[in-house]
């Protein structure tokens, strides 16, 4: 298992370019994100929502999960939910403490990174200020800027292109089984973490190339001062 000790060796930083999801990896959305779904699902066709289940739901477009669901009520479930998310977001969204420590230690170590999400442009920029993160993170590839979404790799690549470079350069970093498929889609290596939404059996199925527990452990990979990636092997993260 990693330490969390300060990383000591910046040269040694294995990719140039690390692309972040938002919900769940960078700022802990997933409370406000179940609740808004069990509201939406409870006031349009009067079911609770199993939060195991809208878990796995998290790192989707909206549309496409409703839409899966409910087709005929997909559009009065995702305005219901929106409406609803909007106005509780202030007040359930949290800070990941270490998250913005770690921004800074990446960007004065000259990587280049980003995020690449499937929220909207406005609702993820909304997210990223009030977790103290706006400005900070200088990519975004929101929902509207390509017209496939996780898993498949066109919003990796889109933000890739972006901050120009190849996929053997980059890591893309989430919390969700489909940001793992979406950076084997897209080329990249990936990076779980499982403090988010991801199930971590159903994460560590998904054969990323590396699951940390912790901000301090994430930031040692990106930093250089992790030992050597690997798959997990299944009998503990390493």
């Amino acid at each position: 298992m990693l330490k969390d000790d300060k990383y000591e060796n910046l040269a040694s930083a294995p990719y140039p370019i690390v692309i972040f999801d938002i919900d769940g990896t960078l700022i802990n959305t997933i409370d406000l994100i179940v609740a808004s779904y069990r509201h939406a699902l409870m006031s349009v066709v009067g079911e609770e929502g199993d939060e195991t289940e809208i878990r796995r739901w998290i790192g989707r477009p909206l549309m496409d999960a409703f839409g899966s669901l409910h087709p005929d009520k997909a559009p009065e479930l995702l305005d219901t939910y929106l409406e609803w998310n909007h106005q509780h977001t202030p007040e359930m969204l949290a800070e990941y403490e270490g998250v913005s420590q770690m921004i800074d230690d990446l960007l004065d170590s000259s990587l280049r990174i980003g995020a690449a999400t499937s929220k909207r442009r406005e609702p993820a920029r909304w997210c990223l200020e009030l977790a103290g993160l706006a400005g900070r993170v200088p990519l975004l590839a929101a929902a509207e800027d390509t017209t496939a979404h996780k898993p498949h790799p066109e919003p990796l690549l889109h933000a890739l292109a972006h901050l120009g470079g190849h996929p053997s350069e980059a890591v893309y970093v989430g919390d969700a089984v489909v940001d793992i498929q979406a950076a084997h889609a897209a080329g990249m290596d990936s990076i779980a973490v499982t403090w988010g939404a991801g199930v971590e059996r159903d994460l560590r199925d998904g054969q990323p190339t590396a699951m940390v527990n912790t901000i301090g452990q994430l930031t040692n990979i990106l930093l250089g001062s992790s030992p050597t990636l690997t798959t997990p092997p299944s009998e503990g993260i390493f």
